[in-house]
């Protein structure tokens, strides 16, 4: 009886977490997500300020500051079609972004799990 209640938690988790996941969406770790970056074309989008934007990026990453007033014109001024690779901070502001993103029309959309904090905690570099 004990097996049948745990083998029935372990189904329902399994299946609620397979519902959260977006249509077009991917959530990836920071070496995943470094080397879809560099294998395939896409739009490398940092949703932090300007000012954390500035203390360190990703390489060839655009800022575009998920809380400006003009968030949503800039974002409509990017190609919907193309892989659009989306970063943070920790993952809170991006996952924001996405959610806008998909609303917008993006097909494509790979987010950077645990944003710049995983990435440098993986040992991965930052442009200044």
């Amino acid at each position: 009886m004990k097996n049948i209640f745990s083998i029935l938690a372990m189904v329902l988790m399994l299946t609620s977490c397979q519902a959260q996941e977006k249509k077009g969406v991917e959530l990836l770790p920071p070496t995943a997500f470094s080397q879809k970056v560099e294998a395939e074309n896409g739009q490398l989008i940092d949703v932090r300020t300007p000012k954390e934007f500035q203390q360190g990026h990703l390489k060839n990453a655009k800022n575009i500051h998920l809380y400006d007033q003009d968030f949503a014109q800039r974002i409509d001024k990017l190609d919907k079609k193309q892989t659009v690779y989306v970063y943070c901070k920790a993952g809170g502001r991006s996952a924001e972004a996405v959610e806008i993103m998909q609303n917008h029309g993006f097909e494509n959309i790979i987010e950077l799990q645990g944003g710049t904090d995983s990435w440098t905690e993986s040992g991965l570099p930052l442009e200044k």
